[in-house]
């Protein structure tokens, strides 16, 4: 065999390897939605003011598990205006991973699609996949105040990185929409274990074992 047809066939199968690791991952739409309502989990109440929460996820594990939780911290007196659930839970991974990164391997769950910051240091890192489930475009019809530039657009900007993210949206959104149907609308019900006490100031939904005792 010629040197020049054995450098293909190994040129051919490192590409074979390259486009196989970008490939999105075969996962079932119910190991989807179990790891989306994880992100319930990192908010610490069913109705948070602000609730952004993120889990990073390792697929290739068996069983597959977290690595990592965050939720936006951005909410008191604006002190840590970076600091969304995005970012949060990445930066708790930096102290599993250390300076060894690893996020090729891993797929980051939010329950809100990111902003362009966070969307921004998704692709950086270069997760296998990124999943969200309430959109940007939800987050504004409920009145959220975003920055209105959507994760794919962000994708589409960041083809020269050398790494490949997977993206997949509105994964549960009967389950997340609610979370942040009621922060800044009237008409908004509260989400599932919460209840309605008028607080003016401070929001009107409560966890119910809290409203009970108002």
């Amino acid at each position: 065999m010629h040197f020049s047809t054995l450098s293909n066939i190994v040129l051919f199968l490192q590409i074979c390897f390259v486009l196989a690791s970008n490939a999105p991952m075969e996962i079932s739409q119910e190991m989807r939605e179990h790891f989306m309502r994880e992100t319930f989990t990192a908010l610490g109440s069913p109705c948070p003011r602000y609730p952004f929460g993120t889990v990073i996820v390792n697929h290739t594990a068996t069983p597959p598990k977290i690595i990592c939780k965050g939720h936006n911290m951005n909410n008191i007196h604006n002190a840590y205006p970076q600091l969304h659930g995005e970012m949060a839970a990445i930066i708790e991974c930096t102290k599993v991973l250390g300076t060894s990164g690893g996020w090729k391997d891993l797929s980051l769950y939010t329950n809100a699609e990111a902003c362009p910051m966070c969307a921004s240091a998704i692709r950086w890192a270069g997760f296998k996949e990124y999943i969200y489930g309430t959109s940007i475009k939800t987050l504004i019809d409920h009145n959220w105040v975003q920055i209105e530039i959507s994760s794919h657009e962000v994708f589409q900007k960041s083809e020269t990185l050398k790494s490949e993210t997977a993206i997949i949206g509105s994964v549960l959104t009967s389950e997340t929409d609610p979370l942040f149907a009621w922060q800044f609308s009237a008409h908004g019900q509260c989400p599932h274990g919460c209840m309605e006490v008028p607080r003016p100031g401070r929001g009107r939904c409560v966890p119910e074992d809290i409203g009970l005792e108002l």
